[in-house]
């Protein structure tokens, strides 16, 4: 069983995350699976509501061109896309998360350790009819269990995985107004180095402090002195400087 996702980037750096196993994917879909069937809940009564309240289906029916089964349509048909399109819908917006995985502080990758596209979250959505057979997601948890990097069907298809992620819940890790505005670090080395800093929480102390370090030695700017949380903040600080002067010196150029 493969415990960690180990992301190389710049500079032969190394950016080790945590798999995300079988209880924290259940647990993060429990609570996505509760909030797309309370929408769709709300949906339904809301509209029942409306139309007990004088909206009849004559009336809306007639809204429609005069066919009364539109009423249906207009009651059923949404709080059906609230929940079958819940997951793909959200994880293409909040660049792989849902609430349940953001509250649980999961995120979705490649398993190149890159922020899936359009392409495979939809498939990844897709295999959901497979994982699902026969009743509750059995195949899914199965090939979960079984698999090196845990994983289900939907993501061996779209060639995903599921990280531990707690900081990046705040912020996206694609950044593309920083990384266009920069200039004096490549841009992997500006993406790597965003995803460093979101991802700080996230990392084991002694490793989030050996990567900073020598990304910082990379580039040529002194190491803060300190130790502990002191020090692990003084790090922190000084790439955000080294993010800052990067923008200044494209803001420079532009002049």
């Amino acid at each position: 069983m493969q415990d960690t996702l180990t992301i190389r980037s710049a500079g032969a750096l190394e950016l080790e995350l945590e798999i995300a196993g079988i209880g924290s994917r259940s647990y993060a879909f429990i609570i996505d699976w509760h909030i797309r069937l309370l929408l769709a809940l709300a949906w339904l009564v809301a509209t029942a509501l409306l139309l007990a309240g004088g909206l009849s289906s004559v009336a809306l029916g007639a809204a429609f061109g005069g066919d009364e089964s539109v009423a249906g349509y207009v009651v059923v048909m949404p709080a059906l896309a609230i929940y079958f399109l819940y997951h793909p819908v959200l994880e293409v917006l909040m660049r792989g998360r849902t609430p349940g995985k953001r509250m649980v502080g999961l995120r979705i990758l490649t398993t190149g350790g890159a922020t899936p596209g359009l392409g495979p979250l939809l498939i990844r959505n897709v295999f959901r009819i497979v994982d699902s057979a026969p009743l509750f997601y059995a195949l899914g948890l199965t090939v979960v269990a079984l698999t090196a990097r845990q994983v289900r069907v939907g993501d061996l298809a779209a060639g995903t995985l599921l990280v531990y992620d707690k900081q990046g819940a705040k912020r996206g890790f694609d950044s593309p107004a920083l990384a266009n505005a920069t200039t004096g670090l490549h841009p992997r080395q500006v993406e790597w180095l965003q995803d460093l800093m979101e991802r700080w929480s996230a990392l084991r102390p002694e490793v989030r402090r050996r990567l900073a370090a020598e990304f910082l030695r990379a580039h040529r700017m002194q190491l803060p002195s300190g130790e502990g949380q002191q020090y692990d903040q003084a790090l922190r600080e000084q790439l955000g400087q080294l993010l800052g002067m990067d923008l200044a010196r494209r803001r420079a150029a532009s002049r």
